[in-house]
């Protein structure tokens, strides 16, 4: 069995996506980030980096959503959530590390830029650019889309993933309107019934 650590509207929403793709046998736990749970004794037990998601498995936690949702990939090879080509399944892993490691940090400015800086004018600065850093990132994305799906005709992991990102943009000042092809994807991705499952749980 795996369970997954995941909170309502958090990047864990890809994983749980997933997860509900995959076919596989898996549980959810729903930590509530207002108390806070994740900094929590029992739950940095599981994850000392005190974020989701985070992913039980028989053989131990896995946690960073691009390790996550490879993984599920892995485990459910029938389900074709990656492509089996080496290069193609880089590919893959590529667009997954710049949502993770540019999209989120850009978005993540916005409202932990105490992560960063004590200074609040520092901060103030950072969460200014939100907005243009979230609109150039998705041009790119926008830009790079030539198919249904990230990988082209093929669903895999990387399109929950897109999905959970787009899903902010509004928050961030963007008109996902502006990204034809990306706001395409996602009321796709809006009609899949493990979209919908991974919604209806608050994930």
């Amino acid at each position: 069995m795996l369970t997954l650590y995941t909170a309502t509207g958090s990047c864990s929403r890809a994983s749980h996506i997933a997860l509900e793709e995959s076919g596989l046998d898996f549980e959810v736990r729903l930590l509530d980030f207002s108390k806070p749970e994740q900094r929590e004794p029992d739950y940095l037990a599981i994850n000392p980096k005190g974020r989701v998601p985070a992913l039980a498995t028989d053989q131990g936690v896995l946690t960073e959503s691009p390790a996550i949702l490879a993984h599920i990939a892995a485990l459910a090879p029938a389900g074709l959530l990656a492509p089996t080509d080496p290069f193609a399944f880089a590919r893959m892993q590529a667009f997954n590390l710049y949502l993770a490691t540019t999209i989120h940090v850009a978005h993540a400015h916005g409202r932990r830029a105490s992560r960063w800086s004590d200074d609040a004018a520092a901060q103030a600065s950072m969460a200014a650019k939100v907005t243009q850093n979230m609109r150039d990132g998705f041009a790119l994305i926008e830009a790079g889309l030539t198919g249904d799906w990230v990988m082209g005709d093929a669903y895999t992991v990387a399109d929950p993933y897109l999905f959970t990102f787009a899903g902010w943009l509004e928050t961030d000042g963007v008109d996902i309107a502006e990204f034809p092809r990306v706001q395409a994807h996602f009321e796709r991705m809006q009609a899949r019934p493990a979209v919908q499952r991974a919604l209806a749980a608050k994930a």
